[in-house]
């Protein structure tokens, strides 16, 4: 009886190791709300409130103030435990004053794009890019621009959503395609830093499956006075209706904001879709969609502030972006090009 009681409990012992030690290996998941939900209004209120302060002295490419905005992303994403792309020397992108002055005859310095990655479990090699661009108009008259909307905002999302999906990682449901956090500088004279990127890709283009790119998300415009719970979507189906359907399912499935589709009609007088750093991706045929609030009075003036900042809709916002995101980073496959873009 004793030597039954002995092989028991060995038994017991053996059958609860193993149980211990499959569980501590994490299972898949397919639900993102728990990493959504790491994205808060008061994280993105601090990241703002010093990426628009009159310290980076409106961000004019660059410039010292726009250098010194790069410095603070590039520390809260050491802070954690994001690095730079593999094949990479460091987080920056070097863009030569050459190559923005050749096509406007401006007199820019030179300038960085700033880079993060975060690389994929199973297939690293397919790359998604989330852009923004970190520049603004910079000191003119002698007032700061601090372009708290325009696009503080896209930039600060582009940290919180980087900081989710390193949690993620940590917690071991990391993304099973590589993800690049690009933010590009030179947007105001003329998207040059995105055009950069794509004329000189760290990764294959033919490799990056799509562009999600934030330009001013943080506002409301004048046709959604009554509520802010509202985002336009630009381009998502100009190349690829696997994309736009990936929007519209991610939206419904974590947070059902109003989808504003008003400026994505390809004779729209405004032409934002050929306005912002996405456009230079979707030249190269590459799905891409624009997460937008659409213009308001302080739309590149000096009062484009912090205090204007409507934090619940930026956060709301930046949590569609990152759903849209962690989808299209986990689908068995990449968005397929079914259309011409034209």
């Amino acid at each position: 009886m004793k030597n039954k009681i002995i092989l028991f409990a060995l038994a017991s012992i053996a059958i609860t190791g193993c149980s211990a030690q499959k569980s501590a290996v994490p299972e898949k998941i397919d639900d993102a709300t728990k990493y959504i939900n790491s994205i808060t209004v008061e994280d993105l209120k601090a990241h703002l409130t010093i990426v628009a302060s009159d310290e980076m002295e409106g961000r004019d490419t660059g410039t010292k103030g726009q250098k010194k905005a790069g410095n603070y992303l590039i520390e809260t994403y050491k802070s954690n435990g994001i690095s730079f792309p593999k094949g990479a020397a460091n987080f920056y992108q070097k863009v030569p004053a050459a190559f923005m002055n050749t096509e406007y005859g401006e007199k820019l310095p030179d300038s960085e794009n700033i880079w993060a990655y975060i690389e994929g479990s199973e297939k690293p090699n397919e790359i998604l890019v989330i852009s923004a661009h970190y520049d603004h108009i910079g000191i003119q008259n002698g007032e700061i621009y601090n372009g708290a909307d325009d696009d503080g905002s896209g930039t600060v999302a582009l940290l919180e959503m980087a900081q989710a999906f390193q949690q993620a990682k940590n917690e071991g449901h990391g993304p099973k395609r590589s993800i690049l956090f690009l933010h590009v500088t030179g947007e105001e004279h003329g998207l040059h830093g995105s055009r950069y990127y794509t004329d000189n890709p760290l990764f294959p283009l033919a490799n990056t499956i799509t562009d999600i790119n934030i330009d001013m998300i943080g506002r409301r415009d004048e046709f959604h006075k009554d509520s802010s719970n509202y985002v336009y979507l630009i381009g998502s189906d100009y190349l690829s209706t696997d994309l736009y359907k990936t929007c519209e399912e991610a939206n419904k499935k974590y947070t059902n904001i109003t989808l504003d589709y008003k400026f994505n009609d390809r004779n729209d007088p405004n032409r934002f879709y050929y306005r912002s750093d996405h456009y230079n991706f979707a030249k190269h045929n590459i799905p891409s969609v624009f997460l937008f609030n659409g213009v308001h009075e302080d739309y590149h003036q000096a009062s484009d502030e912090v205090s204007k900042i409507e934090f619940d809709a930026l956060a709301k916002r930046t949590q569609l972006a990152f759903s849209i995101a962690w989808e299209l980073a986990n689908k068995k496959n990449r968005p397929v090009v079914d259309k011409s873009g034209k």
